[in-house]
């Protein structure tokens, strides 16, 4: 095996990218995560708690609740590393910049972007869209409820350039959407988030009617 460049600790290495709001992260967030460094073979998942969104029409909850509900969710799920700097960068958070950035300071590492179904099939209204393609292979999560029988719908929506792999993951409810509503109305929310993201909700008052 050739030698690793000097200050280039990635080479040769495959590291996913998983960014979101995670407001909060449920269960759904940890399964593809889990999903993504098995069936991907990465070497290493980064995952983003989105800054300020671009895309996101709601208020988010402050960038130091969502990157501590973030440390407590994906704790378990191996390769795993949370990554602060979109919540530094000041402005709008593009996708594009941090794959640029990881790839200037990793240039031998591959990227693997891994979504959802949804974001893939808006991913042609991304920020520099056609600059994503160029730097990572886009890896889409798929339902069993909403996959064809061959299971390749969801890659059909990705423009034909795109490099990219289907990620399997078992049915199941849940969308951070519905973790807010259901904290807000004093719903149960146990079989959404982890445990400890539960406690740090309720412990720091988060998603009530009046926020």
């Amino acid at each position: 095996m050739a030698a690793r460049q000097p200050g280039d600790s990635m080479a040769g290495l495959r590291v996913g990218v998983f960014g979101g709001a995670f407001d909060p992260p449920h269960i759904a967030h940890v399964t593809l995560a889990q999903a993504a460094v098995e069936q991907l073979q990465l070497d290493e998942l980064r995952i983003f708690p989105t800054g300020q969104a671009w895309h996101k029409a709601q208020v988010l909850s402050a960038p130091e609740h969502r990157l501590a509900m973030a440390r407590i969710a994906f704790a378990d799920v191996p390769r795993t590393v949370i990554d602060e700097r979109e919540l530094r960068r000041p402005g709008p958070t593009y996708t594009i910049d941090t794959l640029r950035e990881l790839k200037t300071e990793h240039p031998h590492a591959q990227l693997f972007l891994v979504m959802g179904e949804d974001q893939s099939a808006s991913l042609t209204r991304w920020h520099e869209w056609e600059a994503i393609l160029d730097l990572a292979v886009i890896c889409v999560a798929a339902r069993p409820t909403a996959m064809g029988q061959d299971g390749g719908q969801p890659l059909q929506t990705l423009p034909p350039q795109a490099q990219s792999r289907q990620l399997r993951l078992p049915s199941m409810p849940g969308s951070a959407t519905q973790v807010r509503a259901q904290v807000a109305t004093g719903r149960d929310i146990a079989h959404l988030v982890a445990p400890g993201v539960a406690r740090y909700i309720e412990q720091h008052n988060l998603y009530q009617p009046d926020r």
